[in-house]
């Protein structure tokens, strides 16, 4: 998939998370690729999201190393424009 985005972008993420719907709806409208972490799925990477946002909740995004926690359309657009 291409993307306008040229950095690594992982999205932490559940199943019940309304915000993080809200995040994968940005990246599609924007065309940002992203790797989606299902936390319910895969419990192994909490703590490596926990480590990089010091956050328990979802949505946190890693773009390329800046993270931005819950759904921060104004910092996510300062990243992506």
């Amino acid at each position: 998939m291409s993307s306008k985005s040229d950095k690594k972008v992982i999205l932490y993420t559940t199943p019940t998370c309304v915000f993080c719907k809200n995040v994968k709806e940005y990246f599609a409208d924007n065309d940002i690729a992203y790797e989606l972490v299902d936390l319910a799925e895969d419990r192994d990477r909490v703590q490596e999201m926990v480590d990089k946002s010091g956050q328990m909740g979802v949505p946190v995004i890693d773009a390329g190393g800046e993270i931005v926690v819950g759904f921060d359309k104004a910092k996510l657009d300062s990243i992506f424009a």
